[in-house]
């Protein structure tokens, strides 16, 4: 197996786990409260991966996972641009931080996905979603660090497979 071989299976593997989780059945009391994965590993293989840094991934990769959830066509992919392009901007202030307080500015995105979901709700006239849906970023706050170091682990076993 090449180098480039084992960088394209951890790649791989990460977003798999995605969509399973994503699929992954949820009591009723807690699926409002499921972590937004497709982002949380988007904003990891963005800021240190330097891989899914265009936003025709990001595009591609939303498109997936509102086929995959049956949602509205194009509504996470307008929210993975969004935090795509976000992350890209401020790539190298928000690298310069440990995990545990970059949690607070992977807050701040999954927040700001929030709104533009809460947005697409209004313009397609759907019902608004219940307190508890606000919780999804918390948790995802929660996650990142321990999300993080996992990926992080991964990215430091390929490598050294490298040498």
């Amino acid at each position: 197996m090449s180098v480039r071989d084992s960088a394209n299976w951890t790649l791989a593997l990460s977003l798999l786990v995605v969509i399973l989780l994503t699929l992954m059945p949820l009591p009723a009391a807690i699926e409002d409260a499921r972590p937004y994965w497709a982002a949380l590993v988007m904003i990891y293989w963005n800021l240190e991966g330097g891989r899914l840094r265009h936003m025709g991934q990001a595009f591609a990769g939303g498109l997936v996972i509102d086929l995959l959830t049956g949602s509205l066509l194009g509504q996470h992919a307008l929210s993975l641009v969004i935090i795509s392009y976000l992350v890209e901007r401020f790539r190298f202030r928000i690298r310069f931080f440990p995990p545990w307080q970059q949690a607070a500015v992977v807050l701040l995105l999954l927040f700001n996905d929030r709104i533009v979901q809460l947005w697409i709700i209004g313009l397609v006239g759907d019902r608004w979603p219940t307190w508890q849906w606000w919780l999804a970023p918390l948790v995802g706050m929660l996650i990142w660090p321990w999300l993080f170091l996992l990926l992080d682990a991964l990215r430091q076993r390929e490598r050294r497979v490298r040498t």
